[in-house]
Parts: C-alpha cells; structure tokens; sequence
C-alpha cells in the first residue's frame, strides 16, 4: 500500500457526473487562457521518442522509462516523461518566431513514481515552451511569466465557479517569490517539502525559485535534471491546496539552458556523458533557440480548483486495492 490521506469529513461537492463535466471545462478554458497569457499555439507532440536520441526528460535520473520494440521499424522507443527537451527542438524545426510558444497536451507514464493522493503512475499535463531573446534570460522576466499564468489558473477558476455554484475554492492571485536558499535559510531544520508546506501555507500561491543546484546545507532543494532548466532561473509553482492541508505543486518551469550553463551542470551533475547525444551536441553548439518553457499539470490543476482529495479522481489510473478501499469507505470515488 502506497501513502494515504483521508481528510476528516470530506466530501467531493460535485457529482461524478458534474465532476466529469468540470474537468472537460477546465481544461477547455485554461488551455485557450494559456495560449492568450503566453502566446502560445497548439500542437502535436510524441507519446513516445527514440532513446537514443537524449529528447527524454530525464526527470531526477532514477525513473525508469517504459520501453518497447517497433519491429517493423527495426528500433526500440522509451515512453516520455516529458517533453522539456522535445518541446524545444520543435520551436527550431517549425520555425517559430521571438515571443511565440507552443502548448502540447502530453500523456506520460512514470512507472517508478510513488503513488499518494497527489502522484500516479499517469501523467497529463500541458508542456509549453516559448522562444525568447538571449536579453530575456533574466529573473524579472521569468517572475513576469509565471504572473501571467497564475492569472490564467485564477481567470479559469472564476469561470468554473460561475458555471458549478458547489465550487468554493479560493486563489490567491498574489505570488510571493522565495529562492530555495532564503527557504532552507529560514526554516533550517525542516525537510525541503515541510519548508514548502510552512511557507505556502503563510503565502497561498508561491513560485519557489533556483533549483536544481545544492544549497548552504550541501543537498539540492529537489532534483532536477541538468539539461532544460537553467538552475539560476527556474522554480516550482505552489498553491495552498485547502482540502488536503498542504502545498501543491501545479508547475516546474524555467528559462532553459545556455550553452554554457549546460556545460556546468552537466558536469556538476555527473553526466558529462551526454554531451555525446545528438540533442546536447546541438544545444553545446549554441543550434537551438533561447527558450522559457515548463509543465502545468492537468490532473493536479483539476485537484486544485474542485477541491478534491485525491489525483485519481480526476483521472483514471491504477491503484492498489487498500488505497481502493480506504478510498471507499471515506466517499472518495477514484475514477
């Protein structure tokens, strides 16, 4: 049996039917707030790339990716688990502009993910990248970002409240900008996520910033793969999710690596052996734009503004039978 919270007296405030209406609506409406608060445009991405090609995200550098052979083919292909490397190579090849992104809808599987009320084995998220000037490669443009998306997640819950009246979950669209340091600095002797839990609670929408590198304490706030985000400019997006008590994490993103910050943290990542693959040759050789992209999960959105207590009820996905029959028997029906 995985991790399990069952929050005392809950109770879902839509139907199984309202709820599956509600998730349609909401991704409807915050993939349209996306492209219009981002210059975004939607397009078709890859369930599935060549291993050997360096395009999967490599996530922490543990998780274990989904393989299978392609007879006909004659090659084998890897499942993603993301497309932060993708999404930019296609930016080069369609020939998008300074200032216009891309929004995918990417499925994933993540088999060694562990599973509780926030993570499954499923992930569907919008992964978005946009291209940028090399003068853009800086804080403030990065935190005006992440505004302008903060207002679409808010934007998009004021409709979904208007259209289901049960809703009455509540946004800050305020965010409060801390770097990884400052949040080790000030609570010293919590673990990274009891840091984010004390501070989200205080503040309600956080953008937690710089990670990936280690801090005063000798450890990174959390793992991050060496070779999409820039560790000076990227960071986590939080809100206060009320029904489970605790931070939720809606967002990785980052402006992406230079070529010469990939150069440094593939070193201080021990992963120098990249620079071989075909993606890292072009980025080392400065071939591909200057870009700002992430992830906003589909799942976790339609958790945070219904108000529910567990990922799977709002996806399907599979479950051991223990969480099957807790969740039963404290009214939380997993799709």
């Amino acid at each position: 049996m995985n991790t399990l919270i069952i929050p005392d007296g809950y109770s879902s405030s839509l139907s199984l039917y309202d709820t599956q209406s509600a998730i349609g609506d909401i991704k409807n409406t915050l993939q349209k707030q996306l492209c219009l608060a981002l210059n975004l445009r939607r397009v078709t991405c890859p369930i599935f790339v060549d291993p050997a090609s360096g395009l999967n995200d490599d996530l922490n550098g543990v998780e274990r990716p989904v393989t299978f052979d392609i007879p006909s083919a004659g090659m084998n292909a890897a499942v993603v688990h993301s497309l932060a490397k993708w999404k930019r190579m296609a930016l080069s090849r369609y020939h998008f502009e300074v200032g216009k992104g891309l929004l995918t809808d990417m499925n994933a599987i993540r088999r060694d993910e562990e599973l509780d009320n926030l993570h499954s084995a499923y992930v569907d998220q919008w992964d978005w990248e946009k291209v940028i000037r090399e003068s853009d490669r800086t804080v403030p443009f990065l935190r005006k970002t992440v505004r302008n998306i903060v207002t679409a997640i808010c934007n998009t819950l004021d409709e979904i409240k208007y259209r289901y009246e049960e809703v009455e979950t509540v946004l800050s669209r305020d965010v409060v900008f801390i770097t990884s340091q400052e949040l080790e600095d000030l609570y010293p002797d919590l673990t990274p996520k009891q840091r984010e839990n004390a501070f989200t609670r205080l503040h309600h929408t956080v953008f937690i910033e710089q990670i990936g590198g280690r801090l005063a304490s000798g450890k990174p706030h959390d793992g991050r793969a060496p070779d999409y985000d820039d560790w000076e400019l990227n960071g986590d997006l939080l809100f206060w999710h009320e029904t489970l008590g605790c931070a939720l994490e809606i967002s990785s993103m980052g402006i992406r690596v230079s070529p010469e910050s990939l150069d440094r943290q593939l070193t201080l990542a021990g992963c120098d052996q990249r620079r071989a693959l075909p993606y890292h040759r072009m980025l080392l050789a400065g071939k591909l734009p200057a870009t700002i992209g992430g992830g906003i999960g589909q799942s976790r959105i339609c958790m945070l503004l219904l108000g529910k207590a567990h990922i799977g009820e709002v996806q399907v996905s599979l479950w051991d039978a223990e969480t099957h029959r807790l969740c039963e028997a404290a009214g939380i029906e997993l799709l």
